[in-house]
């Protein structure tokens, strides 16, 4: 499965899940940091990534449109990197169940 991590999550988290999720990227790897809301869903959506955000934008646009791309909402607060990293790796097979499921677009991590 492969993550997009949106410009709200740190770059970093690419490489401290290089082994959980191979073949993530940050939309700063493909010159998307300043790209839209609408220009990131349709990448993801072409490439076959998941994002993943904290920005409730992309959560509501999973409701209007559907997957793909399917979206990761993380709804923790003030965290930080190695926290959300942690999350992300403790939930790796409910974050796989969630990438293999047809009728899901989206998967709320708290």
């Amino acid at each position: 499965m492969k993550l997009l991590f949106d410009q709200n999550l740190s770059h970093r988290l690419k490489e401290l899940l290089s082994e959980t999720f191979p073949d993530s990227k940050h939309v700063k790897d493909l010159e998307l940091e300043r790209a839209s809301d609408t220009e990131i869903w349709e990448y993801a959506s072409e490439k076959g990534f998941t994002i993943v955000s904290k920005d409730s934008d992309f959560h509501q646009r999973s409701f209007l449109y559907g997957s793909p791309p399917k979206v990761i909402w993380i709804q923790k607060g003030n965290c930080s990197t190695d926290e959300i990293a942690e999350l992300l790796k403790n939930k790796q097979k409910e974050i796989k169940a969630f990438g293999t499921n047809p009728d899901s677009s989206f998967l709320i991590l708290e």
